[in-house]
């Protein structure tokens, strides 16, 4: 079995984080479905502007474009930062043979702009 990256969401930038809240890192709807990523799913939190890397889990936002971090997870960036956010699958070797990768490129304002497929080996 080995992890393979599953989605990833690069450019996003920090629209809210709310210290006080229970945890997470809250994803609009759009975003969601343009990586397939699922309420409570592990996700990790790469800060571009600082270099710093958190986990937590995605709850679900009703807001297209948000990224809000809460929680703990606040104290890993600031609104505005540029971040990227990754999920990961752990497959046998015969499922990465057919596995891909979803990466989804975001603008200054979070809205996609670009998405592709890719596979870890050649076919």
């Amino acid at each position: 079995m080995k992890q393979l990256l599953s989605a990833k969401l690069h450019g996003g930038v920090v629209t809210g984080c709310d210290l006080h809240y229970e945890g997470s890192c809250a994803l609009g709807p759009d975003l969601r479905a343009a990586a397939g990523i699922l309420p409570l799913e592990k996700v990790s939190v790469l800060n571009v502007a600082t270099g710093s890397r958190l986990e937590t889990y995605v709850i679900a936002s009703e807001k297209n474009g948000e990224i809000a971090l809460n929680g703990a997870a606040a104290r890993g960036a600031s609104v505005g930062d540029k971040i990227i956010i990754l999920t990961y699958a752990v497959l046998t070797d015969e499922d990465i043979r057919t596995h891909k990768a979803r990466v989804v490129i975001l603008n200054e304002k979070n809205q996609v702009v670009a998405t592709r497929d890719e596979q870890p080996v050649s076919r």
